[in-house]
């Protein structure tokens, strides 16, 4: 009986634990320097108009809404109209307006140049300038900021999973 509860014993205790958990770690840092950019948009030539209870004229012609002609460079002519109201006293309402577009370019910009367009973002070029990031391995993230236009993210992600 002691060889038996002695070869018992030796057996529990040479047995491998079995606690069936899995460790992961990951770490990432992202240095990003933006590149310069330019983005413009020509804004187009726009006539609009409405009313009541008004006569208008484009100082020859009775009766005309006025509106856009041909166009020079991609800048349309306005025939432009006056309104009068057309009864003393009735109720009247006149509205007229007119977007000039941009003059489309005889050739392409060159280099580091914008074309004269109403509606234009521009941004400089990134410089890394003190841009950077470490991870140790205990997990800790240092993370210096660059000059304009440059971003950095950092992680550390550590999972403990038990099944």
């Amino acid at each position: 009986m002691k060889r038996t509860l002695l070869v018992l014993g030796i057996t529990l205790l040479a047995a491998p634990a079995q606690a069936d958990l899995t460790h992961r770690l990951s770490s990432s840092i992202q240095l990003d320097v933006g590149g310069a950019s330019t983005r413009a948009v020509r804004v187009g030539n726009s006539y609009s108009i409405s009313g009541t209870g008004v006569d208008t004229t484009d100082g020859t012609t009775a009766g005309v809404v006025g509106g856009l002609g041909a166009h020079t460079n991609g800048v349309n002519a306005l025939t432009t109209v006056t309104a009068s109201q057309s009864t003393d006293g009735n109720a009247f309402s006149f509205a007229n307006s007119y977007t000039v577009g941009d003059t489309v370019p005889t050739s392409a910009p060159t280099v580091g140049e914008v074309a004269a367009f109403g509606d234009i973002t521009s941004e400089a070029a990134g410089t890394n300038t003190g841009l950077a990031g470490t991870i140790t391995t205990n997990g800790s993230i240092t993370i210096s900021p660059g000059a304009g236009n440059t971003s950095a993210i950092g992680q550390v992600i550590s999972e403990l999973q038990s099944r």
